[in-house]
């Protein structure tokens, strides 16, 4: 910086002084030992000088080093007196000499880029400079004793937005700007800085005047002429330079008080520079304010003082806002945090006051005597293991302190172990009868897991006492078997909680984590038994079927415990790591496939199958339970819908052939949802209408009066229009008669024809009830998925009808066979239509046995020997495998190969071995069902699989013609000899 000197011993150079009188002249108005008061003094004598104090300031550098680098200037304080002696002042100043080179003498200067703010006259600003050849010419240009050099505000770079780019960056394409681009990105106006040092590649640069470049030099580095630029001419009297320059100051004052980084700004330039004139006074706001560099750049280009003076003013009135904001931050924070300190010393206060009156313990003693109120009422039913350790961890939570991670841990395991109900058992219900009607409520159907339930409470009742059981329901997907449970929860008055297992691979889920672990937790079974709160829930463990294996172990392993009557009486989780009864939970679980069930976790439970509905079923199940949910779903009233049985019927054949009815009930809410929308879409076109028809017959009536002076013309005028049927929609013209004859009565009440009637008028409005029957079922789920089954009304000769069993239930399949070639020797057999392995062994199998009967029965007919055969089963993209088709395509060879249909409305099915004896097979109830699907009147089954068919219900087996055989060729009389069937057993005919 520049600081004001009276004399120099150090200089070489002689220079010439003024008198003493003149020194005394210029040295501060008010001196103070204070240098803030001494500031401030000098902002508010700033205008206010003698007019009479006339002398010459001489600025030198701060760094006074010796070098000669120090050049005079002088600057005048000029008096308001005449012309006269201003000239004779002025005569007197260029009287002193130097013998260097003044600042303004320099018309060629390097030129450095400021790439952030602009560099004003009397500051200090270090540079980075990183060009060598620049940092050398700088170098050389100090020893040279010409120390200055010319600093130019950096434009920004058109292409990119200077308020993304970091600093590093701006800083980096600066150093890349050379020659003639750097030229043409500087701004024109700069200021003369010195050269103070240079230390590496910084060098510290100090304004002295304005410049304005005129011309390049030399590019590399670059050289430029420069003007040397004065403030315009100004009247240091004028009111409005003194207005604005007294608000200047009067607004750093206020600054002053708030920012101490300002202050030293003020202290270190007035001991450099010295009083404040208005144009330093500018510079000085500016160049400490936080403004943007293009507004730093606009106050250094302007030369008027007063607009000078009024473009600081608004910096540092902006800067007065900011340092208010930062106040008023400051002191909301300062608030809040004295808030919580003396919050928190009047809490401990108030903690140490009721401790020593007794009135309140501290925190380990609340926690020990919560667990022990928690405990207390369990303490009779409560284990004696379990107690001790109760006890235990007691002890040692009051020798820990509450900041250790052991007090945190030992505080959960309390809280879990004397959470869980030891000893309490909720009442159960061993009214069977009353079972019996809140599962019939619940479920239709499923006959053998109500019966297994009833027999569970009856074995209770008898007992006094009911042992937890694990049973396993099995059955395709949507047959209710988790919503069995909740039912059967209800049934017996137990709580019920549900977790499934499918994707299940971390044994931790089971038996819980060891408490050493962060976050550790105690398995199911314990969340189970402390959300409950009893100790005989019941329990479904849903999707058993689907356990996962994984690196944390094997789930299935871990629940053997679990489900073994034996074992879970003292069930171990790791994280308790106490014995816990579960021997009085019910355990029901959940599968689709048993045979995806370990064997040994099989071994455990008993499996209750749940074969799926059938149509009679699904038809009360839709009817009973799906449509009326549904129905309440939808907010759609009984009385506006009508679903018939032939609706529901077509439904669930041509539809939801599934064995469960979650598929059928998606369907019934599409019905109804489609059955809300159109309701909904008559009520808005209805109340469009009436309000039409109530405009309409006010304007009539409006009409009547100009014209129909008589009451009763304008009455009739009036019902004539409104009784119109023409006035109203095509699609609603076919309503009641109460909505037909409604406007007619508004008409001959025009009072009652105002708005809240008129919302009246619509919710009374009858809507015509919508009926859903087997014709418009379309128009509702779209086109049928499923067709009729039966393709031949006769099967002609080599087609016989099999019974199948499927995911979707049961269904009749075809066995087709053909001849394809003949010839001596060219007996063969090809199969097609997606068989497995098993089905392809059935064929060969069938091939032997038909070659074998029909040379006993036609021993003259060499048909298969010579004769190339092709055994197909539609459809063809649907994979088949199992044994049970052996029977029919024997059958279907032998037709083909005696020429001969077997009997109409004939299906089998039944595994053959190659002796000819027929061994069972599964699906009895759904191919009995298929059957009736596709009215087939005969069916032959296989004997041992009579018990099963006599298991079923009524109702399936009414109609039906059943043959039970145990060798082939009584199915081989009843096919092809319809009056011979005494080789088959007493058919069974219902």
């Amino acid at each position: 910086m520049l600081k004001l000197i009276t004399s120099s011993s150090s200089r070489i150079h002689h220079h010439r002084f003024p008198s003493a009188a003149a020194v005394t002249a210029l040295r501060p108005v008010a001196e103070s030992s204070s240098p803030l008061l001494r500031v401030l003094n000098s902002l508010g004598g700033l205008g206010r000088r003698n007019g009479n104090s006339v002398g010459r300031l001489f600025f030198c550098s701060g760094s006074g080093s010796g070098d000669g680098s120090d050049q005079a200037v002088d600057a005048e304080v000029k008096s308001t007196e005449s012309g006269a002696a201003d000239e004779a002042q002025a005569k007197a100043s260029s009287a002193i000499v130097s013998t260097y080179p003044r600042p303004e003498d320099y018309l060629t200067v390097l030129a450095l880029p400021l790439p952030h703010r602009p560099l004003f006259p009397g500051f200090y600003m270090p540079i980075y400079v990183k060009d060598p050849k620049l940092l050398a010419a700088l170098q050389e240009s100090r020893e040279r004793q010409a120390p200055y050099a010319g600093a130019f505000l950096l434009k920004d770079d058109p292409g990119a937005d200077p308020s993304i780019v970091s600093g590093s960056e701006t800083e980096k394409s600066v150093y890349d700007l050379k020659g003639k681009e750097l030229f043409n990105r500087l701004h024109e106006v700069g200021t003369l800085a010195q050269i103070s040092s240079i230390h590496g590649e910084q060098v510290i640069l100090i304004g002295h005047r304005r410049l304005r470049i005129t011309e390049m030099v030399s590019e590399d580095p670059l050289t430029v002429k420069v003007d040397h630029l004065k403030d315009k001419p100004y009247n240091k009297d004028d009111d409005l330079i003194k207005a604005t320059s007294f608000e200047v100051i009067s607004t750093l004052r206020d600054v002053l008080k708030t920012s101490s980084l300002w202050r030293d700004h003020v202290q270190t330039y007035t001991k450099h520079i010295g009083d404040f004139t208005y144009p330093k006074l500018a510079d000085f706001g500016a160049a400490i304010s936080g403004a943007n560099k293009l507004q730093c750049q606009e106050v250094l280009e302007e030369l008027d003082v007063y607009k000078r003076l009024k473009l600081t003013l608004e910096l540092v009135k902006k800067e007065m806002e900011i340092s208010k904001i930062q106040e008023s931050i400051a002191k909301a924070i300062e608030e809040k945090i004295s808030g919580e300190q003396r919050r928190y010393l009047l809490n401990e206060q108030l903690k140490a006051i009721k401790k020593e009156l007794g009135l309140e313990t501290d925190d380990k003693t609340a926690l020990t005597s919560k667990f022990r109120e928690r405990i207390e009422p369990k303490r009779e039913k409560c284990p004696p293991h379990v107690l001790q350790v109760i006890d235990e961890e007691l002890t040692k939570l009051q020798l820990l302190e509450a900041s250790s991670s052991e007090f945190s841990v030992t505080r959960n395991y309390l809280d879990w172990l004397t959470a869980l109900p030891w000893g309490e058992y909720s009442d159960e219900n061993f009214d069977v009868t009353r079972a019996q009607g809140i599962l019939d409520e619940d479920h239709y159907g499923l006959t053998d897991v109500k019966e297994r339930i009833l027999e569970f409470i009856a074995v209770g009742k008898l007992r006094g006492t009911s042992q937890g059981k694990i049973i396993c329901l099995s059955g395709p997907p949507g047959v209710g078997k988790t919503s069995i449970g909740r039912s059967i929860a209800r049934a017996l008055n137990r709580k019920f909680f549900r977790f499934s297992v499918g994707g299940l691979a971390d044994v931790a889920e089971i038996k819980g984590h060891r408490r050493t672990y962060i976050g550790a937790m105690p398995g199911k079974m314990v969340q189970c038994l402390k959300n409950v709160g009893t100790a005989n829930p019941l329990v479904l463990i849903d999707e058993i079927d689907k356990l996962g294996r994984g690196h944390a172990g094997d789930p299935a392993s871990a629940l053997l415990e679990l489900l073994d009557p034996e074992q879970n009486a003292n069930f171990l989780d790791h994280y308790l790591d106490v014995p816990i009864d579960l021997s009085k939970v019910l355990f029901v679980c959940t599968a689709n496939v048993v045979e995806m069930i370990p064997n040994p976790l099989l071994d455990r439970m008993e499996v209750v199958a749940i074969a799926g509905y059938i149509t009679d079923e699904k038809m009360h199940i839709a009817r009973d339970y799906l449509e009326k949910s549904t129905r309440e779903a939808c907010g759609i009233k009984p009385e506006q819908v009508e679903v018939t049985d032939a609706a529901l019927l077509a439904l669930i054949e041509n539809y939801c052939r599934e064995a469960g009815v979650r598929n059928l009930q998606k369907h019934i809410e599409k019905i109804y949802r489609k059955i809300a929308l159109q309701l909904v879409r008559k009520g808005e076109t209805k109340a469009t209408v009436a309000s039409v028809q109530s405009v309409e017959a006010k304007r009539v009536e409006e009409d009547n009066v100009e014209s129909h002076p008589d009451p009763n013309q304008k009455e009739s005028s009036m019902v004539a229009d409104s009784s119109n049927p023409e006035q109203m929609s095509e699609p609603y013209k076919e309503v009641d008669k109460e909505q037909t004859d409604l406007p007619v009565d508004q008409s001959e009440s025009p009072e009652n024809q105002e708005g809240s009637d008129e919302d009246k008028e619509i919710e009374t409005t009858t809507i015509e009830k919508v009926l859903v029957d087997k014709s418009n079922i379309a128009d509702y789920v779209g086109k049928p998925v499923f067709h009729a089954e039966r393709i031949y009304d006769q099967t002609p000769i080599g087609v016989v009808m099999g019974l199948a069993w499927t995911a979707m239930g049961g269904s009749t399949l075809y066995i087709e066979t053909t001849l394809v070639e003949e010839g001596d020797g060219k007996g063969a057999l090809n199969l097609t239509g997606q068989l497995g392995d098993v089905m392809k062994e059935s064929a060969q199998i069938a091939h032997t046995i038909a070659r074998r009967i029909l040379l006993e029965k036609e021993p003259e007919n060499h048909f298969f020997a010579n004769s190339k055969l092709h055994l197909h089963v539609p459809a063809g993209a649907t994979p088949k495998d199992g044994p049970s088709a052996g029977c029919t395509m024997t059958t279907s060879l032998l037709s083909l190969a005696m020429k001969k249909p077997v009997k109409k409305d004939l299906a089998m099915t039944g595994e053959v071995t190659l002796t000819g004896k027929i061994l069972p097979i599964g699906g009895v109830k759904e191919k009995t069902i298929a059957a009736r699907r596709s009215e087939v009147k005969t069916i032959v089954f296989p004997s041992a699989n009579r018990r099963d068919f006599d298991e079923l219900a009524p109702n399936v087996k009414e109609g039906l013609d059943v043959h039970f055989v145990d060798d082939f060729m009584q199915i081989f009389d009843l096919a092809f000899d319809d009056d011979n069937s005494q080789h088959s057993e007493k058919s069974v005919s219902l």
